[in-house]
């Protein structure tokens, strides 16, 4: 009986501590900060225009033109308009082509086909044609080029042969990228 006595007493110990140490309080604090933090974005538009004005007076899109004759001029202005949130540092570069007539056979040469290329807003370098200056948001460069001139010197080889101007536009961040555009980093490759 003497066991279960210091059992019992053990046991109500036990309970006890238990009890007293349920009713000790801490002072405790929390706290959470939820921050969203949204990057800006680079984004251009290549314009392809020309010289002639629509019903409300803006620039008629360059579209196909036909029958071009040798020692024409035909107006095609190419310009890039930032259309992202940030300001950005612009490149183009610009393939041509002739392709000749079905069945005739020859080696056409591309510099019969002459684009007037801006240079005192644009830098030529590496194959790339380079915006001076950093382009800000709703912004529009200068134009690259403004018009292409068919060589009078085209010959029969050229006789309904077409004539193939690719422009490609490229753009990168210019804030914390370099100071100019030739020293910008991050280019996108270009096929």
């Amino acid at each position: 009986m003497k066991k279960w006595k210091v059992m019992a007493g053990a046991l109500s110990v036990c309970c006890a501590a238990t009890l007293t140490a349920g009713t000790l309080a801490y002072f405790t604090a929390e706290d959470r900060a939820h921050n969203v933090i949204t990057t800006g974005n680079v984004e251009v538009e290549l314009q392809e225009l020309t010289d002639q004005l629509d019903d409300q007076g803006n620039p008629v899109p360059f579209e196909k033109v036909d029958d071009v004759m040798p020692g024409a001029e035909v107006s095609k202005i190419a310009q890039v308009k930032n259309t992202g949130s940030n300001p950005a540092w612009v490149r183009v570069e610009v393939d041509k082509a002739i392709v000749l007539a079905e069945g005739v056979d020859g080696e056409p040469d591309a510099e019969l086909v002459v684009l007037d290329y801006n240079t005192s807003n644009w830098t030529e370098s590496e194959g790339y044609y380079y915006y001076n200056d950093a382009l800000e948001p709703g912004e529009t460069t200068e134009p690259l080029f403004t018009t292409v001139t068919f060589s009078g010197d085209m010959d029969n080889l050229y006789k309904d042969s077409t004539v193939e101007i690719d422009v490609q536009v490229s753009a990168v961040q210019s804030e914390n990228n370099g100071t100019s555009v030739l020293q910008a980093a991050g280019w996108p490759e270009t096929e």
